[in-house]
């Protein structure tokens, strides 16, 4: 059955509240400012009641929640919206609670943060939080949106750890269930910035009818329908794997590079669309479009 909700996936800025970075606690202000040109925009646009939906800010993957979730939070708000709220969930019986259950139910978009996704899988995977965010999103206009580890989480399966400059090296990248918001994809952040091209063709390769998404910085993913369309003034890339003709991947040992033919890759921009079910992408400035109307 098709969701009845809406994706935002996010590649994020500074990855903030994450083990891996050495400078998330400077400049948070200025690294949310990229939300104001359109991104943040659209996932209030999108919502059920606009300005008036209920938003909460889920600050769960971050080490820094009292930094990060006011942020978001004041960022809606100079957008217009009304009703924003943070949800800082730090345990797994806080998950399962009524109270916290009771703001799920009531929610209109539940947005995100950035920092350490094993952490967002960890503490709300399975529980009843968790449940019923999903459930929402399957029968109701409902936004999950998510920036950084929020993105990343929110897949079937998702990248957890693995170096960027190893990572064509067979084993290098491990990978774990997501929130299981969107099947058979699977999304790595900070994409281009941080030179992850090959921790997305490992995980396609490992299985090839796995869609790999890779989302740039300041750049995202406005899902709905099984239609993926660009936001954000960077780069999506998209690695499909189904046409792979041979690898070395069965034949080596771990630690040794992998070898791949006839790897497909995809590249979007602002407004370009991609076709989750046909795999078709439509790029909306085309040479071919702009001839055709002269």
């Amino acid at each position: 059955m098709r969701p009845a909700g809406k994706l935002v996936i996010i590649g994020g800025a500074v990855n903030k509240g994450s083990f891996a970075e050495t400078d998330y606690d400077n400049n948070v202000e200025k690294n949310l400012n990229f939300f104001e040109r359109g991104i943040l925009r659209k996932i209030i646009n999108e919502s059920r009641l606009k300005e008036d939906s209920v938003f909460e800010i889920i600050t769960t993957a971050s080490q820094i929640p009292q930094i990060v979730g006011p942020e978001y939070k004041k960022a809606f708000e100079f957008l217009g919206a009304k009703k924003v709220s943070i949800l800082d969930i730090q345990n797994r019986e806080q998950a399962n609670s009524d109270a916290i259950v009771a703001r799920a139910n009531a929610a209109d978009v539940v947005m995100f943060t950035g920092g350490d996704q094993l952490r967002l899988t960890s503490i709300l995977g399975g529980t009843r939080f968790h449940d019923a965010i999903l459930l929402k999103y399957q029968e109701q206009d409902f936004i999950y949106a998510g920036t950084s580890a929020g993105a990343a989480a929110a897949s079937e399966n998702m990248i957890y750890q693995g170096s960027s400059s190893e990572a064509l090296l067979k084993g290098e990248i491990k990978i774990t269930q997501g929130l299981g918001f969107i099947e058979n994809v699977i999304v790595d952040t900070h994409f281009v910035q941080r030179g992850r091209i090959g921790r997305l063709f490992q995980a396609v390769v490992n299985n090839p009818r796995t869609l790999g998404i890779g989302l740039g910085e300041d750049t995202g993913l406005f899902i709905k329908d099984e239609t993926m369309t660009a936001i954000g003034s960077g780069l999506v890339i998209l690695v499909d794997g189904r046409f792979i003709k041979d690898t070395n991947l069965t034949n080596i040992e771990l630690g040794q590079p992998i070898s791949i033919d006839n790897l497909i890759v995809h590249v979007l921009s602002q407004n370009d669309l991609f076709d989750l079910k046909t795999k078709d992408l439509t790029i909306k400035n085309s040479q071919y479009n702009t001839a055709a109307t002269n």
